[in-house]
């Protein structure tokens, strides 16, 4: 296929899908629409993660804190701003300070900006605890204004429209070439004249712009917020888990692994928690093992490896049992030591 029938493709894909979304409150029950929310929003935070982490291949653990900053934005200015703008400020709030911190540690690589990444996403969840004890003298915060349920469904249904469209648009354009050029050889990207500096900076601020967009318009779910709630490391472990499970270096890949993951937690966290953990550390360990490229590389001829791997297994475990294999290896050493001796 083409470059311009694959773009077709993928806006069709996407125009379906949001059709039946935009269709699900109108006859789905108040649980399903409730699932559909959680999986909206790890569509749009891993979706927007694996647009610069699944490209350059920068491991960031900085989405809880985007998230979070997002969160007390819209808990701060819910109750004296229109909706519209209380998730543009907490996007543009999570850009900010991306741009801060990428500025400060985008130089790094592999485990270091990992681990500096969850750092400082450590450090921002204790200083706004220690703001909220010391300087408002609250341990959290209570929401007063709460939109309608259907306006949060819709609000996080169009940024994650518009994570996947971004990504979409973006594999096409000199950004998103530059993204890839960086995650190849960065070194070699920067010898053709790329600024990688820069590259790096605006990407990484732009998956925050979401991940701050998406807590602004999530944070309303709950009633009451604080800085262990809405900065949980667990809301960025598991976007990374998506990401890297889904495929972090395709389009459909997050998407696909988000509606999976969504559909694990709302049916195995809530009665067993300990089952849905072992459960993504399983999946984890097999994408790794059997499936490197994630859910979305998933062909006809995956299937037929593993089955033909499967039956090699099987007969080679069969022949160890039964004493072929032993037997084998007898009559090879014979046919050596004849050939030696004549």
């Amino acid at each position: 296929m083409t470059s311009r029938q694959l773009l077709i493709r993928d806006l069709l894909v996407l125009f379906g899908l949001t059709g039946w979304a935009v269709a699900l409150p109108g006859f789905a029950s108040e649980f399903a629409v409730s699932m559909a929310l959680t999986c909206l929003m790890y569509i749009a935070l891993s979706s927007s993660w694996a647009l610069f982490c699944g490209t350059t291949r920068y491991l960031s653990l900085a989405t809880s804190a985007f998230f979070g900053l997002g969160a007390y934005t819209s808990a701060i200015l819910l109750e004296s701003m229109p909706w519209p703008q209380v998730i543009a400020l907490g996007a543009l709030i999570a850009a900010a300070v991306a741009v801060v911190m990428g500025a400060a540690v985008l130089h790094l690589r592999g485990t270091y900006f990992a681990v500096l990444t969850f750092g400082m996403t450590e450090l921002i969840r204790h200083a706004i605890s220690y703001f909220e004890k010391s300087v408002t003298g609250t341990v959290g915060r209570v929401l007063m204004v709460v939109p309608e349920r259907e306006t949060i469904y819709f609000t996080v249904l169009l940024l994650a429209v518009v994570a996947v469209a971004l990504s979409i648009w973006i594999r096409r354009t000199r950004f998103g070439l530059a993204l890839q050029g960086i995650g190849a050889d960065e070194q070699r990207a920067q010898t053709l004249g790329v600024n990688t500096r820069m590259v790096k900076v605006a990407g990484f601020a732009l998956t925050a712009a979401i991940a701050g967009a998406v807590g602004a318009a999530m944070s309303v779910r709950w009633t009451y917020i604080d800085p262990h709630t809405v900065f949980n490391p667990f809301i960025g472990f598991q976007t990374v888990l998506i990401a890297l499970i889904g495929g972090a270096m395709t389009l459909w890949g997050p998407l696909i692994a988000a509606i999976v993951f969504s559909v694990l937690a709302e049916t195995l966290r809530l009665q067993v928690p300990q089952l849905y953990m072992m459960s993504l550390g399983l999946l984890l360990i097999l994408s790794v093992l059997y499936l490197p490229g994630g859910l979305a590389s998933l062909r006809t001829d995956t299937f037929r490896g593993w089955k033909n791997d499967s039956k090699a297994w099987w007969t080679d475990i069969r022949d160890e049992l039964s004493g072929e294999k032993q037997r084998r290896k007898d009559r090879e050493k014979q046919r050596r030591e004849q050939r030696h001796v004549y």
